[in-house]
C-alpha cells in the first residue's frame, strides 16, 4: 500500500479550475467539468476522477479535447437527435446531452440523444445520478477504443463499453455504472498504482493465462469480459446501437486512432410522472429494494447493497474526513499548473 493523503472537496475542485483555467478552458463549463471530476472523488470513484484528471489534461494539451467547443444538433425527429460532439470537454458533452434527454422526455414521454465525435464522460453514473434524481429513469452507454477480446480471441477487438441505468428512490437514486470488463481500465491502473492484485480475474497475460494482476492485464490489453461470452456479445451490441443511434464512429474506427477519442454516446431519459401509475412508482421500487435487503447473506457480518447505495456511504464519508488520494497522484495533479509555455521556459 502507498501513502495517501486527504483533500477536502473545495480544495479538490479549486485545484482543478486552476489547472482548467492554466490549459484554457474557460466560464461556467471549465466550473462544471471541474465539478464533475470532484464530485466523482468524493463519491468514491476516484479511477474516474482525482485518478483520471491528470489523462484529462494530457488529452486537452495533445488537442484530442477541444475545450471551447459545445456541441451541435445534427437532426431532430420527434423524441430522438443525434448531435456532433465537436470533439469538446466529454464530461460537459454528456451532461448536456443528459439534459436535453430530459426535455425531450419531459415533452414526449422519452426522449433519446445520440452524441458522436466527443470524448471520455469520465464516470458514467454521474448523469444516472443527474437524471434520476430528477424524477427520470435513464440509461445511457458509450463506446471506446478496443481494449477487450471478443469470447474466445487473441487479440482486443470490443470496447468495454460503459452502461449505465438509473431509477429515482426516495431523494436519491438506484444506479448501475458498470463497464463491459470485469474492471474497469481505471480500477486496473489504481490497483496498479496501490500494488494490489485483483480481488478476482481481471483478464489475460500475455501468455493467455487468466490473471488477478492488474499490469499484466494492461499490458496485454485483455481485460475479462463480464459473464464471459455474455458480456462480449452485449458489448458488440452496444458499440452496434451507439454508432447506429448517434451516426458516429464504432470502436474499430476509434481504435484507428490508437487514442481514447472521438466515441459514440446513446442518452435515454423517460419521464415517469407522465405514467398513470406514477403514485405507486415509488413504493414499488422501495419493495424490491426492501426484498433485496432482506437477502441471507454469506458473512453474517456483510450486507447487502443496492446498486448505488455504497457510493452514499463514501460522499457522507469523503464529505466528512476529506478524499483520499494516492501521494502520487496528487503531486502529479499539482504540476499540472505549469502551462506549456512554463514548461518551454523552464519555469
Amino acid at each position: 500500500m502507498r501513502e495517501k493523503i486527504l483533500v477536502t472537496g473545495e480544495q479538490m475542485k479549486s485545484t482543478f479550475l486552476s489547472i482548467l483555467h492554466h490549459h484554457n478552458f474557460q466560464g461556467e463549463r471549465a466550473e462544471t467539468c471541474a465539478h464533475i471530476f470532484t464530485q466523482n472523488s468524493l463519491d468514491g470513484v476516484y479511477t474516474h476522477g482525482v485518478n483520471r484528471f491528470p489523462r484529462f489534461i494530457r488529452q486537452i494539451r495533445k488537442g484530442n479535447v477541444q475545450t471551447d467547443n459545445e456541441p451541435e444538433l445534427v437532426d431532430s425527429s420527434g423524441a430522438t437527435e443525434r448531435w456532433n460532439g465537436r470533439l469538446g470537454s466529454g464530461t460537459n458533452n454528456a451532461l448536456d446531452s443528459t439534459h436535453r434527454a430530459m426535455e425531450l422526455a419531459s415533452s414526449h414521454g422519452i426522449g433519446c440523444v445520440g452524441l458522436a465525435n466527443t470524448n471520455h464522460w469520465m464516470r458514467g453514473g454521474y448523469y444516472g445520478w443527474e437524471a434520476a434524481k430528477s424524477g427520470f429513469i435513464f440509461m445511457g452507454w458509450a463506446n471506446t477504443i478496443g481494449n477487450m477480446p471478443a469470447w474466445g480471441a487473441k487479440n482486443s477487438r470490443l470496447g468495454n463499453n460503459p452502461l449505465v441505468m438509473a431509477v429515482p428512490y426516495d431523494s436519491e437514486a438506484v444506479v448501475l455504472d458498470m463497464a463491459m470488463s470485469q474492471f474497469s481500465y481505471g480500477t486496473l491502473e489504481a490497483n496498479q498504482i496501490s500494488g494490489e492484485k485483483l480481488p478476482m480475474i481481471g483478464g489475460f497475460d500475455e501468455d493467455g493465462n487468466m490473471t488477478k494482476d492488474p499490469e499484466a492485464i494492461i499490458k496485454s490489453e485483455r481485460s475479462m469480459p463480464i459473464g464471459y461470452w455474455k458480456g462480449a456479445g452485449l458489448a458488440l451490441l452496444l458499440d452496434i446501437f451507439a454508432a447506429v443511434i448517434s451516426g458516429g464512429d464504432a470502436v474499430f474506427q476509434i481504435t484507428k486512432r490508437k487514442e481514447d477519442y472521438g466515441m459514440s454516446q446513446v442518452f435515454i431519459a423517460i419521464d415517469i410522472s407522465r405514467f398513470s401509475h406514477f403514485t405507486s412508482i415509488g413504493n414499488i421500487v422501495k419493495d424490491v429494494i426492501k426484498d433485496l435487503h432482506d437477502s441471507i447473506p454469506i458473512s453474517e457480518a456483510d450486507k447487502i447493497f443496492y446498486p448505488g447505495e455504497r457510493v452514499l456511504q463514501r460522499r457522507k464519508e469523503n464529505r466528512e474526513n476529506g478524499i483520499p488520494v494516492e501521494g502520487k497522484v496528487w503531486e502529479e495533479i499539482l504540476k499540472l499548473n505549469i502551462t506549456r509555455q512554463d514548461e518551454e521556459s523552464g519555469v
